[in-house]
């Protein structure tokens, strides 16, 4: 008879939901909060950008998310020596590389095509959980897959002809996006084993390493001005810090594959604030993509009907 391998000697596990039915009244806030502070998260980056270099919108959202997760007492936590692997694939595929990503995107794309792009997240995160776990999404839930993606490349390429270089911001756009596949993935375990603010603080204290040397080299060609200032500090310490928490938190009640599912709100509020603020263009195919993207979120968080291994049990910090 063979034993089951550990489940922390992988550094990649998906994992089922503690919470297999329907969505709570706290599941539901938190779905809405994360669509919210991170739907609006790729306006403040196109306002930042007005001054500021990517490479330092990138370290100083990272440096300042870190800052705030670590004053709290409960983010210090000790971490055995198997999982710290994992840490360092999480804090480069989780942050440094696409928060690296979506400000360089922006350079080429909408705030509102970057935030539409993103919502293609659940897709890759659905695949890697599949092919993990061998378990793919009921039909409920693969329907608000295939339902929610739709959506988003009808707002996307309603767009793509805005300039001759868009391609490489949707390019940008989705190895951010596919990044997140495999992050959110790899967090679960981690969070649900020594807490979210314990992994979270400690993820962005390393990305923040990472991301230093970007940052530095894009100091010389920035400038100081009030709003992008503060669009950075916004991103940093909201969409950042506490964002990565709320996150976590819904990952470890729903599961990593519906938790994913609130990124299908963050296209609606990306576009309703780049046409509100900063007057970009939606056209009739978009508009259609929007409900679209709603109506798979609403899919996906459907009652589970398959199976679920048995939970990793919450080590919180005393």
């Amino acid at each position: 008879m063979t034993t089951a391998r550990p489940a922390r000697a992988r550094a990649l596990q998906a994992t089922a939901s503690l919470n297999p039915g329907a969505f709570g009244f706290t599941d539901w806030g938190l779905f809405g909060a994360i669509a919210l502070i991170w739907g609006s998260s790729f306006l403040f980056i196109a306002i930042a950008l007005d001054s500021i270099e990517p490479g330092l919108i990138t370290w100083g959202r990272v440096a300042l998310g870190a800052a705030v997760l670590n004053v709290v007492p409960k983010a210090r936590a000790r971490m055995e020596a198997e999982d710290r692997f994992r840490m360092v694939l999480l804090s480069l595929l989780w942050v440094a590389v696409p928060f690296t990503l979506f400000p360089l995107a922006e350079q080429h794309i909408s705030s509102a095509v970057t935030g539409m792009l993103n919502g293609a997240m659940p897709i890759f995160a659905a695949i890697v959980a599949g092919v993990l776990l061998r378990m793919p999404p009921g039909p409920t839930q693969a329907a608000g897959l295939v339902i929610g993606l739709t959506g988003t490349l009808a707002v996307s390429l309603d767009q793509l002809g805005e300039g001759d270089n868009a391609w490489i911001g949707v390019l940008m756009a989705l190895g951010a996006t596919v990044c997140y596949g495999f992050a959110i993935n790899i967090a679960a375990p981690l969070q649900r084993r020594y807490g979210s603010l314990a992994v979270m603080a400690r993820m962005l204290a390393l990305a923040t390493i990472w991301t230093a040397p970007f940052g530095v080299w894009s100091v010389p060609g920035s400038s100081f001005e009030l709003g992008p200032a503060l669009s950075v500090a916004f991103i940093g310490a909201v969409g950042t810090g506490i964002a990565f928490v709320v996150m976590a938190t819904l990952v470890g009640s729903v599961g990593s594959t519906r938790a994913s599912m609130a990124t299908y709100l963050i296209p609606v509020v990306a576009m309703v604030l780049g046409v509100l603020v900063r007057d970009e263009r939606v056209g009739v195919v978009a508009l259609v993509g929007v409900v679209l993207v709603v109506a798979g979120a609403y899919f996906a968080s459907r009652p589970e009907r398959t199976p679920s291994p048995a939970p990793i049990p919450i080590r919180e910090p005393t």
